[in-house]
């Protein structure tokens, strides 16, 4: 593996109408895994479903990287590199955790989207399930590495010329079409990238996301030094423009 620096920065936020926080994120510098989920379910279950998935994948992840002959929930897909395997391994557990204990009373029917980037050499890997999402920031461009699995992405398909304020008024905004922990498999779309020295990765729940549009994420993004000021004013800005939702942002950069 080249030598590489990777710096991290994370944030999550209560928002300004929510009492209380579904979302959580996780950071396994050691094997260079970032995580963010936003979860959902009523009597705070969507806490419950976050930190489920945030365990359930950084356990699989940390303990596959270690143990080479460790036993695997799952068979492992052989179109797949390792690093895919791994994560993909880790979501479909965590996907059985949360379907499993979503059978206690109360609990039914709850649920958590996920994004995952997991970094190995001059690859980064990401994952995700649900409305979470992954942006590369590179020579003062954004692009977005994921598809939202929500009812508005469907409906912009049929209409692409959807204005911003359209989209914003849109009646189903917040709902998706895929989570984890609705069934006991789940469906995960995965990607792994070329990783160049100065990206920038922005992972995030649309607490963020639904706030800023993208320019704004890069102009608040593309020079910044301090990582953790940069999450800070991200997560300030969303509140500014209303916070209508948890937010979570974290932030890698590959030196």
């Amino acid at each position: 593996m080249g030598w590489m620096t990777l710096r991290y920065a994370a944030r999550t936020d209560l928002g300004m109408r929510r009492n209380h926080n579904e979302d959580g994120y996780g950071i396994l510098e050691d094997d260079a895994l970032v995580l963010v989920a936003d979860g959902m379910g009523g009597h705070a279950a969507g806490e419950v479903a976050s930190g489920l998935a945030l365990n359930a994948i950084a356990s699989f992840y940390h303990a596959a990287c270690k143990d080479p002959g460790l036993q695997w929930p799952f068979k492992q897909e052989p179109n797949l590199t390792p690093v895919e395997n791994r994560v993909l391994c880790g979501v479909g557990l965590a996907n059985l955790r949360i379907f499993e204990a979503s059978a206690d009373k109360g609990r039914k029917g709850m649920g958590t989207t996920l994004v995952a980037a997991a970094i190995v050499g001059d690859t980064i890997t990401i994952a995700h399930v649900g409305d979470s999402r992954a942006y590369r920031i590179r020579d003062g461009e954004i692009a977005r590495l994921t598809r939202d699995h929500s009812l508005l992405e469907q409906f912009k398909e049929i209409n692409p010329t959807m204005t911003r304020e359209e989209e914003n008024n849109f009646p189903h905004k917040n709902v998706i079409t895929r989570a984890l922990g609705l069934n006991d498999v789940v469906e995960v779309d995965l990607r792994t990238h070329e990783l160049k020295p100065g990206d920038r990765y922005l992972l995030c729940s649309d607490g963020l996301s639904g706030h800023l549009p993208d320019e704004e994420l890069l102009e608040v993004t593309k020079d910044s030094s301090d990582l953790t000021a940069t999450v800070s004013e991200l997560v300030e800005r969303a509140n500014a423009a209303g916070g209508a939702d948890n937010i979570t942002v974290v932030l890698v950069l590959h030196e």
